[in-house]
């Protein structure tokens, strides 16, 4: 099948092409998919975005105006994706559901320790000679209350993990894990409880219409002072302005993020020889308590591979016009 891949990263190109042999005919791009972009795609059966890349209404009427059929994600998340539109101009279209939630949950771990411990700000000042402790005092995670937003796969291992620091664990989820209270004594509760008892939040829960801005100022007034918030689910968990807010006034003492609402123009993409225009990331850049991690939780070999892998199974359910259990 002529397959059109928008968004192509140099550092997923060879798993794509390994996975595809010679299956389907893949024309690898670097532009992102807009109504600028659009047009390129021409002439092909399916095109494959990027979580960046724009599916919008007016972009699906241009690419069914090109002929594409179907589309292909390589991502979990579909909120860049208009999928009502996309329905009724008659798409196909497959996500990759999961591609290693261990790699998601294992980097929302990794923020919290280098948080907690300063190793950032340790290593940049070895670097220097400069071998002072002073400013760098850490906790200790054992004993902690650690909440968790969302149980679901992701949500699910960095519980495990925390319960291997000696966290205490509250959680907030629609659907319980039995395996979980079971298992690791977590605690389900509510959403009040959970700001108001937890000294570390991470966020493991899609970005709906319910979830966007979850966190906000009256959520983080909510939070224990000195809290430590992660994010490494979707930016628009969170209202960015009102968390800067947070951290100047030292009601969020650490922030953690993989994410941003305002990604899509930034991550994946060197902008070192440009000036940043986005005023609210350089602002957050100047705390010595946030780290933020351009989009890179999922980036494992296990990840790129299933990653890969789906993305092609996804084109030959497609192709043989058979189900796909991958289609949204």
């Amino acid at each position: 099948m002529e397959t059109l891949v928008y968004s192509t990263h140099k550092f997923e190109k060879e798993y794509l092409v390994n996975a595809n042999g010679s299956k389907h005919n893949l024309r690898l791009l670097d532009d992102h998919l807009s109504l600028e972009t659009a047009y390129l795609a021409k002439g092909v059966d399916a095109v494959s975005i990027f979580v960046n890349d724009n599916a919008s209404a007016p972009v699906l009427e241009k690419l069914k105006e090109a002929g594409v059929k179907f589309l292909v994600l390589r991502s979990a998340g579909f909120n860049n994706v208009d999928l009502g539109k996309a329905k009724q101009l008659g798409f196909r279209v497959a996500r990759v559901p999961e591609y290693s939630p261990f790699a998601v949950a294992e980097h929302a771990v990794a923020l919290m320790l280098a948080l907690n411990r300063n190793l950032i700000r340790s290593h940049n000042r070895v670097n220097d000679s400069n071998f002072s402790l002073d400013g760098l005092t850490g906790f200790d995670m054992n004993g902690k209350t650690a909440g968790i937003i969302g149980t679901g796969k992701i949500g699910a291992i960095v519980a495990k993990i925390l319960h291997g620091f000696g966290c205490k664990i509250l959680a907030v989820d629609e659907h319980e894990n039995k395996a979980l209270t079971e298992n690791y004594e977590v605690t389900y509760t509510s959403y009040d409880t959970l700001f108001e008892q937890s000294d570390i939040i991470t966020l493991h829960v899609p970005l709906l219409p319910a979830t966007r801005y979850l966190i906000n100022r009256d959520t983080i007034r909510k939070m224990k002072k000195g809290v430590m918030l992660i994010n490494t689910s979707r930016g628009g968990l969170v209202n960015t302005k009102d968390v800067v807010d947070g951290l100047k006034n030292y009601h969020i003492g650490y922030l953690g993020l993989d994410v941003y609402e305002e990604e899509a123009a930034l991550f994946f993409e060197d902008h070192s020889e440009d000036i940043l225009q986005d005023d609210i990331i350089a602002r957050l850049m100047t705390f010595r308590n946030v780290l933020v991690t351009s989009h890179q939780a999922f980036l494992t070999q296990t990840a790129l591979e299933n990653i890969a892998d789906t993305t092609i199974h996804n084109l030959d359910c497609f192709e043989s016009e058979s189900k796909c259990e991958n289609e949204l």
